[in-house]
């Protein structure tokens, strides 16, 4: 590490709170790219954790954000904005018909919205109770850790918000046991990113949709990772052959300028009024701005198609790198959110891929978890399977593994 990482992680160290822990620090990107401080250069698979979906410094968006920078940056949502209600139009019709959204600034916000959205509609009925799913992970907020199925987050934060259980995910007998006459809505991922790169199973879902039609309870879908192209089409649910009744995204819906929203289709688009929530600087001029320049990318670049092809590609390579060992469970995903399961934990093996210049994330503990931006090329995806074949190797011997 150079001197510059040693005077910020100093002044990291006195001055920040100890909530992260960074053993190295990027100072430029572009594209699939970063570099440290050093100069070294680092092939990009985690963007940023799903959020740099058209790459670092992507041209679109860095023009829109410079040229709304010099007409107008923040307002406040008690005047109008243009861009804020184009950038709602473009959401809405690509989702679900007579949808309406609501601008914040983080996953966690789009997702403690929807809480409030679900308690609000199931309180008309004298309902507030909301299932979610075991492994899940919606936020760090006292509300969205209430539905998080990951017991290791909320831990030193007790008592946990009430209102709230969790249940086996793709488990519908367990899910349908947990419905009480309290319950207003079932929250889940269509593909659960920390809690391991685990995909929904189609007909559980349908099964899940048809019991909250006859229950009348929201089908909330929490898209923060797995959304905005990650799985090959715009939403997630897209792939899965239902719509739910409310979505949240957030991380790469403007490329890395922070932005969260919830897109709540007819049946509950009208649930808040006027008073009922808010968010300063949601759906500011600059954040739509950004993300009108993604919703550009998805039209005229072919990001989707290509996320599909790179997607299939890698699975295929990552599979017969799988083959070899043991220790390699499986490969599962969908588009280009990618988990190598191992039978032990990770950490290790993405700590090899870093010392090789490639970044990378786990998963579940045991799950190394690529998501690189939809925009590699058969190139990057290539060196990928390179560097990772080569860290599989390294990390069998080290652990003495087959």
């Amino acid at each position: 590490m150079g001197k510059l990482f040693e005077e910020t992680a100093d002044k990291f160290k006195s001055y920040v709170m100890p909530t992260y822990s960074p053993q190295i620090m990027f100072v430029r990107g572009k594209d699939t790219r970063l570099w440290d401080d050093d100069g070294n250069e680092y092939l990009d698979f985690a963007s940023g954790i799903a959020v740099c979906s058209l790459g670092h410094c992507n041209e679109r968006v860095t023009r829109a954000i410079q040229e709304q920078c010099g007409k107008l940056v923040h307002i406040s949502n008690l005047y109008m904005n243009e861009l804020m209600p184009e950038l709602a139009r473009r959401l809405a019709a690509n989702a679900m018909p007579g949808s309406k959204v609501f601008f914040c600034n983080s996953g966690a916000e789009a997702n403690e919205g929807v809480i409030k959205l679900a308690r609000k509609y199931g309180n008309k009925t004298g309902r507030n109770h909301i299932i979610s799913m075991d492994n899940s992970f919606h936020g760090r907020t006292l509300a969205t850790l209430a539905a998080t199925g990951r017991a290791k987050y909320r831990k030193g934060f007790e008592p946990d918000m009430p209102g709230f259980s969790q249940v086996p995910f793709n488990d519908f007998d367990a899910l349908k046991a947990a419905v009480n006459d309290n319950t207003c809505a079932v929250m889940l991922e269509m593909l659960q990113g920390e809690g391991g790169v685990f995909p929904a199973d189609r007909e559980y879902l349908k099964k899940v949709r048809a019991l909250c039609d006859e229950k009348d309870i929201l089908l909330l879908c929490d898209e923060v990772q797995c959304g905005m192209g990650r799985l090959g089409t715009r939403f997630a649910y897209q792939k899965f052959g239902i719509e739910p009744d409310v979505l949240t995204m957030a991380k790469a819906i403007a490329n890395g300028f922070p932005m969260g929203a919830i897109v709540a289709g007819k049946k509950c688009a009208d649930v808040f009024e006027v008073g009922n929530h808010a968010s300063t600087f949601g759906g500011t001029p600059l954040a739509c701005a950004a993300a009108l320049a993604v919703q550009d990318a998805f039209d005229q670049d072919g990001v989707l198609e290509n996320c599909e092809k790179e997607g299939e590609f890698l699975r295929a390579e990552l599979s017969r790198i799988a083959e070899k060992y043991e220790f390699i469970k499986t490969v599962r995903g969908m588009g280009l959110m990618i988990g190598m399961v191992l039978d032990r934990p990770a950490g290790g093996l993405a700590s090899l891929l870093l010392k090789d210049k490639m970044v990378a994330l786990t998963a579940g503990e045991t799950v190394l978890r690529l998501v690189p931006p939809l925009t590699i090329t058969r190139e990057d995806s290539e060196l990928a399977i390179a560097k990772i074949a080569k860290a599989v190797e390294e990390f069998a011997k080290q652990e003495g593994l087959k």
